[in-house]
């Protein structure tokens, strides 16, 4: 039976979710330098049609449909096949085509979240190829196996939000993106719109609550503690990172400010509605931690990983599976299971295993195919394209009228 309440909710955290894609090209436009922001913010927004295309011919069938114990699902509904307006989604009381649209939006922020790592180095056509194989050979089998009811859910792991799902995977690809296309030809480029990038922050900071809260794929209580979970993850993770950085080197950062908030947001979301609040606010100071220092080790080791993809969103959706492991409560959520504070060694365990096995696949497929799409196209710019700038080599077009 039709809950209107329920639907209008999830549509509502589906567009919420659709304006963090936006929201990522003008985080990453920002920070990139005046002769690639169009590149780059390009690569985001190129995969809302791409992959929504890709979605309704296959993603949605081979993510949610069959396959119950399973490593991928089958193609019963290919083409959105048999998915009528009236049909509702399991018990939810919003219609299937809701749930349709907003895994949707999940699979169009995730590989672009990659994008990050290889700005101003990585050709278009070899990206659009990328973004089709590693929805099909990572992101899909990702999603099946724990949100679809296959073999990672009948294991009983948990993934509230997508710290496996999205960010692990996500994060890992993109460092083995680094490795393989490595360093940018002149990286002495400096971020060409900070005020850009606080935009892409706000965005994405309001798109999460839809990304969080939405997982509940219901109106309860739940929902509302993971939407102020992630608000108060994020904003212990925001000071903890700017007092990190004033100690560190005597001045507060904006920049470091709004990756702060981006970190805590990314260490939440397996957790959102499955610890308590103070548990939240934890979180968000851990992750704020441990992501400040893996870009620290980033940057020690000269891995060019331009935006901090793996440092923010591999290592904080790794963290805060892990933490999740720790800390989850079925007196919080009766829905969830009792972390390793509660007894739940099992679970801790299995949480810890699946999430390193997920990052330790994503980067290795991920240099594989990069590796065969360069057979075929080639996937670095050159040195040239590089100097020039990716907006005007490989795209014809300008951000900013340069000619004085």
């Amino acid at each position: 039976m039709l809950n209107t309440g329920s639907t209008g909710f999830m549509l509502l955290a589906t567009s919420l979710v659709m304006l963090m894609t936006p929201g990522l090209a003008f985080f990453y436009g920002g920070l990139s330098c005046k002769r690639n922001i169009l590149g780059i913010m390009m690569q985001s927004f190129v995969s809302m049609g791409v992959t929504t295309v890709l979605w309704f011919i296959v993603g949605y069938s081979l993510c949610f449909s069959g396959g119950e114990g399973a490593i991928i699902g089958n193609l019963d509904k290919i083409f959105l096949n048999g998915i009528t307006p009236t049909m509702m989604f399991k018990d939810t009381g919003f219609p299937e085509l809701v749930f349709v649209a907003y895994q949707m939006m999940f699979a169009i922020i995730t590989p672009a979240l990659i994008t990050g790592a290889f700005a101003n180095r990585v050709t278009f056509k070899a990206y659009v190829i990328f973004l089709i194989l590693w929805q099909l050979f990572v992101y899909y089998p990702f999603v099946h196996m724990i949100w679809g009811g296959g073999l990672l859910a009948e294991m009983g792991i948990i993934d509230f939000a997508g710290g496996i799902v999205v960010h692990a995977t996500a994060g890992f690809a993109a460092l083995a993106s680094v490795f393989y296309v490595g360093t940018r030809r002149y990286k002495g480029g400096k971020p060409n719109s900070i005020p850009l990038m606080a935009i892409g922050t706000a965005l994405l900071w309001f798109g999460w609550y839809g990304f969080n809260a939405g997982s509940e794929l219901n109106v309860d209580g739940i929902t509302a503690l993971a939407f102020l979970n992630s608000d108060v993850s994020a904003s212990f993770a925001a000071v903890t990172w700017m007092i990190i950085e004033w100690s560190r080197e005597r001045k507060p950062k904006f920049v470091g400010l709004m990756t702060g908030a981006v970190a805590g947001l990314a260490t939440i979301t397996p957790a959102a509605g499955l610890v308590s609040l103070p548990v939240a606010a934890l979180m968000g100071i851990i992750g704020s931690i441990v992501c400040y220092y893996a870009v620290h080790l980033k940057n020690r080791m000269e891995w060019d990983d331009a935006l901090d993809v793996w440092g923010v969103h591999g290592i904080g959706g790794v963290t805060g599976t892990i933490l999740l492991g720790i800390f989850a409560s079925t007196a919080i959520n009766p829905a969830g299971t009792d972390g390793l504070l509660y007894g739940g060694t099992a679970f801790f365990i299995k949480e810890v295993v699946v999430v390193v096995a997920t990052s330790v696949y994503a980067f290795v497929f991920t240099y594989i195919m990069l590796m065969l799409i360069n057979a075929i196209t080639p996937v670095k710019a050159t040195d040239q394209e590089q100097l020039v700038g990716l907006d005007i080599s490989l795209h014809g077009e300008c951000a900013y009228d340069t000619i004085h």
